[in-house]
């Protein structure tokens, strides 16, 4: 009978065995893809393999003791009062640890903290639940801005699908940087603390309202790396992904390229004679990204905090009113938050139009990217 057990206790190991290094083996830290988040990981694992070696011997010296000295073999509990050799021992050995380990990490903490040199900065501004990256630049005109938010389908969210493979990890425009050059990040937010974070890059940073944070990294190799916000800031704080992907310089400044292009088009569109019909179907899309997760895709809202928008009468009634709330946010609902500073003048009148028209309010009121501009002049 034992050796039966010990067969299938063997067979059992050897499967779990092969299931353990056929699978994505996660528990461990990355080791990322950057010099910094190497030197991190080197970090991690050394302080590891200390705490691994503190543990065997403190349980070797525990249960050695128990075992030996049990009451059975008639062990006799020693009476004393102190030791001074040992309390020296497990006072100066724990501190030689602690400085060998301090003298290890101070060239790394050192180096993150060096922002200079840097051949791109990148503001990133948190949001609920989003990101805005703006590439810096001396001259405004060619600066290149836009936000980032979660793709992943509602129905996947919903359970009515099955979960993709980066279910909650995939964003419709992803942060792009050049892979071989110091970019350095400033990271604030615009409503509550949120907190960029990218495992494979070696950054974590707080991005908080009011104060502007810095960190850097220079990526090493091509690919698409994914992180979260990981700093708790409200309902959808589980929706709320990073994306970077990294590209070789000439494809990035081809890729910058194309945004800097597609800014200017957009600049082009604000003085377009808009249709009733097009404003709606770019209000839709400007909705469900920016607006839903609180006023719902039906816009029944979710009460009292966010208000519904259906046959309400803000959508329904002065539209000078509509447009304030809109660009400004509310000083009575701070979890209104002011599209303004979020949204092109062309987005912003094609969401109110849509708001304003859509689910039975049909007030055929149709505002333009200039009636936004008048506005904003205005103020």
């Amino acid at each position: 009978m034992p050796s039966k057990l010990l067969k299938g206790g063997v067979a059992l190991f050897a499967v779990l065995l092969s299931a353990v290094t056929q699978a994505d083996w996660t528990l461990n830290m990355p080791q990322g893809v950057t010099d910094i988040s190497d030197q991190v990981y080197s970090l991690h694992m050394l302080t590891f393999w200390v705490c691994v070696g503190i543990g065997v011997v403190v349980f070797g010296v525990m249960f050695y003791s128990i075992i030996k000295h049990r009451r059975s073999k008639g062990a006799v509990a020693d009476n004393f009062h102190e030791s001074t050799a040992v309390e020296l021992a497990w006072t100066l050995i724990p501190a030689a640890i602690i400085v060998y380990i301090g003298i290890q990490a101070f060239p790394v903490l050192k180096n993150m903290y060096d922002f200079e040199d840097s051949e791109l900065t990148v503001e990133i501004v948190g949001y609920q639940w989003k990101w805005r990256y703006t590439y810096l630049s001396d001259d405004p005109t060619q600066q290149v801005s836009y936000f980032s938010n979660l793709a992943t389908p509602a129905e996947q969210i919903r359970n009515r699908t099955d979960k993709g493979e980066n279910y909650l990890l995939e964003v419709d425009e992803p942060l792009v940087l050049p892979v071989g050059s110091k970019v350095r990040f400033v990271l604030t937010a615009a409503d509550v603390i949120h907190s960029w974070w990218v495992p494979q890059l070696g950054v974590k940073k707080d991005a908080i309202p009011g104060i502007v944070n810095e960190s850097w990294t220079i990526i090493n190799e091509p690919g698409i790396y994914r992180g979260q916000c990981t700093e708790l800031c409200g309902k959808d704080h589980g929706f709320m992904p990073v994306v970077v992907q990294a590209l070789p310089q000439a494809e990035f400044d081809e890729w910058m390229a194309g945004k800097k292009e597609e800014a200017a088009k957009l600049a082009e569109l604000t003085q377009k004679d808009w249709t009733y019909d097009e404003l709606m179907e770019v209000g839709e899309s400007v909705y469900q990204k920016n607006c839903a997760s609180c006023h719902q895709a039906n816009g029944e809202g979710l009460p009292p905090t966010f208000p519904a928008l259906k046959d309400s009468p803000i959508a329904t009634g002065d539209v000078m009113a509509h447009i304030d709330i809109v660009v400004n946010g509310s000083a009575q609902n701070p979890a209104m938050a002011a599209f303004g500073p979020q949204l092109s003048e062309v987005d912003l009148a094609a969401v109110i139009t849509y708001e304003r028209n859509a689910w039975g309010n049909d007030t055929g009121d149709m505002v333009t990217p200039v009636d936004i501009l008048n506005y904003n002049a205005g103020q």
